[in-house]
């Protein structure tokens, strides 16, 4: 019975908007690794900045925490969902006013908004748009990362496989949000533009702990919680089938 409940729960928080029953955690088991610094990254760099930036909005959103296990996701704090309030909603105005989507805002709660907040991201850091354009879906801007970045040593952004590369603070982790996989990121995407995809931004790793925040999840900004490999690469899962990282080379 207890764990009919916390199906039910863990149902609602997948749907569109909020309801009074998100208020409950779906679990209160949580396994974090500690937060370190960002030493490794210069300050003035605009990969700190974004990290920066993804931290501020994360908390201004109640700090939400998703844990991503091979077959399981809990939700061991819940924070402000898109339509909670109007401050929120309104933030959430900001995100799609990037993508010339202005008269969106978190009240429109069945419109996934996690790749306008990316793009928000990118603009207040201060990324030229040439470099990471903005983009209502994540497949515009990976098409563009991908035809660009492919190949080429000069790029900012370059994409990888889970499986040549590990990830680090600052790159973009992408999955797909239907029912395919897509092995080979050079051929597979761009012939793929329907796929529904998503993207989160690595903010912290730490030997086989890996954070990463994004937009849309859950119905809030949120931070995702994932175990790497034990020689530290992505790992597919069942919640998130992870098949692509842009590597972010910015200063």
């Amino acid at each position: 019975m207890i764990r009919s409940f916390a199906f039910i729960l863990l149902s609602l928080a997948l749907t569109g908007c909020g309801s009074s029953a998100k208020k409950k955690p779906v679990s209160a088991v949580e396994t974090v690794a500690p937060q370190t610094s960002l030493n490794e990254i210069p300050v003035d760099s605009l990969r700190y900045k974004i990290i920066e930036l993804l931290k501020d909005e994360w908390v201004f959103f109640g700090q939400q925490k998703v844990v991503i296990e091979q077959a399981e996701e809990s939700i061991p704090h819940v924070g402000i969902w898109e339509d909670d309030d109007l401050a929120h909603s309104e933030r959430i105005n900001q995100y799609w006013r990037t993508v010339g989507m202005s008269r969106l805002s978190g009240m429109d709660c069945r419109q996934p908004w996690s790749a306008a907040f990316i793009s928000w991201v990118m603009r207040e850091a201060g990324v030229p748009n040439y470099l990471f354009p903005s983009a209502p879906s994540h497949r515009d801007y990976l098409s563009h990362i991908i035809s660009v970045g492919r190949g080429n040593p000069e790029a900012s952004f370059v994409p990888h496989t889970i499986q040549e590369y590990k990830p680090k603070p600052a790159d973009l982790i992408c999955a797909n949000r239907g029912t395919g996989y897509f092995g080979e990121v050079a051929e597979e995407l761009p012939s793929s533009l329907n796929a529904k995809l998503h993207c989160d931004i690595v903010v912290h790793v730490d030997g086989r702990n890996l954070q990463a925040i994004g937009g849309n999840v859950r119905n809030s900004v949120s931070k995702s919680l994932l175990t790497l490999s034990p020689d530290g690469y992505l790992q597919l899962t069942q919640h998130r089938p992870w098949f692509l990282i842009i590597e972010n080379r910015l200063d």
